[in-house]
């Protein structure tokens, strides 16, 4: 074990332990040699085991902290959370042996600033056909990861977070009895946080062994996923993780099940069903292309073991559906038939919208254009949900901006509020002023909301050197997609303070209803004549 003491703590290592009497001692050895210049500690939870767990791991860890009784995997991490000294938190798990690097790899990830958390790899020397399998399973995930800078899925087998980002967000939420991990790195994402893959930090797993403990496992995950996606629709269509393939798996199953009880009622269903089992095949194509070259007998067995990996997750998810658990979120947002009929609703209304942009955008562009110098768009970043970057789209109403938004920054910084109202903003070109009395400069976020970037009612769309000084209770406004109008919108344009102007969007978000949005809707209308519409 290295040596250090409490305050000189940089990293602190969390391994939550049940029943792990034959894997703790090879994690903890692994921990106890890490090549390292970083003072770390290494902390055990045992959630209520009843074999030699707490034992074996008391000798080989720092500090050793006893659950009388089982709370479940998220109860255990906070705890070692709690007590945690380090600035860096690392996860591993109970069947783990980590690389001797482990530490060094997973840490460097955080040397930018804004990273909040990273996720490294599972690596195994298992024999069995079924956990070969499931590491290539893995790595064609690990795959997918690799394709993009920023992701949103960490699972805790190999994983770092800030210590404060888990503080302050509350740490893991204990009504998820699985994918725990899950959820809080969804959460995160959910709020603007930045997180990444990194490959190079490598732990040795025990992956399931047996065809029924494979079957197990995913069941499992289907079943949480099933609750996962009730606090986090979105992500039932894309995460960072899960490749599209496996849900048209998932699809192409359901139809097949209901073709073979079809052929009871119609010999047509077998027709189906042929073309189900083909359909089947064809999407395993890919996954075995790639598992060939590394091993020709997990190849040979892949679609039997893709059929098994789809019954269950499918069969779970399933379940999840007919017996949901009661849980109550950290997380509100959007949810479920209100997120398919918003999104045909801002559809609909961005098409009608850009109908009308189309006809006035010849007579706007030459009045932009006889009136000042510059182009007839106006083109910024700002931040939309889940802290994703966009390009707003407005007829040019302005002069220049570069200086005050510095000034805006400076004040918003020191007084939390912005520097002039709409209609004072002495940047504003005379043609600018009507654009802006009107609304009309607001026109062109119609495309922004049709490209699913926006939505017709929302949150204000903040610029990022704003959102880079947002309070952690901030940015839960950033769970859902920005607005072309919305409740801070038509209260009074931008010289709402702050705390005022975010406490109007969590109150739109944490009480959402597409009645709402029609209200929110019909309200701009007296708030543009009258003058204080969105902006």
């Amino acid at each position: 074990m290295n040596t250090k003491s409490e305050k000189d703590i940089k990293v602190s290592v969390i391994v939550p332990a049940y029943q792990a009497a034959k894997t703790i001692a090879a994690c903890l050895y692994a921990l106890n040699n890490q090549n390292t210049s970083l003072p770390y500690e290494v902390i055990v939870v045992d959630d209520g085991s009843t074999d030699p767990t707490a034992d074996l791991a008391k000798p080989l860890c720092d500090h050793l902290i006893l659950h009388p009784n089982k709370r479940g995997p998220a109860a255990a991490r906070n705890s070692g959370v709690n007590q945690a000294q380090g600035e860096y938190i690392c996860f591993t798990d109970s069947d783990c042996a980590p690389e001797k690097d482990w530490i060094e790899q997973i840490i460097s990830a955080l040397d930018d600033q804004e990273i909040a958390g990273a996720k490294g790899v599972y690596r195994t020397s298992q024999k069995e056909i079924v956990a070969r399998f499931v590491q290539i399973e893995y790595e064609d995930k690990y795959d997918l990861l690799l394709e993009q800078e920023r992701i949103n899925f960490i699972d805790t087998y190999s994983a770092a977070y800030r210590h404060k980002i888990l503080v302050d967000n509350h740490g893991f939420d204990e009504q998820f009895e699985y994918l725990e991990d899950q959820e809080l790195s969804f959460r995160l994402a959910s709020r603007g946080y930045q997180m990444v893959f990194q490959p190079s930090a490598i732990v040795f797993h025990q992956h399931s062994r047996t065809i029924t403990g494979y079957f197990r496992k995913k069941f499992l995950i289907g079943y949480w996923k099933a609750q996962i996606v009730r606090r986090f629709p979105e992500r039932a269509i894309q995460d960072s993780h899960t490749p599209q393939v496996l849900k048209a798996q998932l699809l192409i199953l359901a139809i097949l099940l209901a073709s073979i009880m079809g052929i009871l009622i119609t010999p047509w269903s077998a027709a189906a069903l042929v073309i189900g089992l083909m359909a089947f095949f064809g999407s395993t194509i890919p996954f075995l292309l790639k598992a060939w070259p590394k091993d020709r007998v997990v190849a040979l067995a892949a679609p039997f073991l893709l059929v098994i990996r789809a019954a269950a997750l499918g069969f779970g998810y399933a379940w999840g559906l007919i017996t949901p658990k009661p849980i109550s979120g950290q997380e509100a947002t959007i949810d479920g038939l209100n997120y398919v009929i918003k999104r045909i609703i801002d559809i609909i209304g961005s098409l009608t919208g850009l109908l009308l942009t189309l006809v006035v955008t010849p007579i706007l562009a030459l009045a932009i254009k006889i009136d000042s110098d510059g182009p007839v768009f106006f083109k910024q970043e700002r931040i939309g949900a889940k802290g994703q970057p966009f390009t707003l789209y407005k007829f040019r109403s302005m002069i220049a901006d570069a200086e005050l938004q510095l000034a805006n920054v400076i004040n918003f910084y020191e007084l939390r509020e912005p520097v002039y109202k709409s209609r004072e903003d002495p940047r504003l070109t005379r043609i600018g002023r009507f654009l802006r009395r009107w609304s009309l400069d607001e026109l062109p976020q119609f495309w922004n909301v049709l490209k699913g970037e926006m939505s017709l009612v929302g949150p204000r769309p903040e610029e990022a050197c704003f959102v880079e000084l947002y309070e952690v209770w901030h940015r839960r406004r950033l769970s859902v997609k920005p607005g072309m109008t919305g409740p801070m919108q038509v209260s009074g344009r931008g010289d709402l303070p702050l705390d005022t102007r975010v406490k109007l969007d969590l109150d739109y978000i944490e009480n959402y209803s597409i009645w709402r949005d029609i209200v929110l809707l019909l309200k701009t209308i007296p708030a543009v004549i009258k003058g204080v519409g969105a902006h």
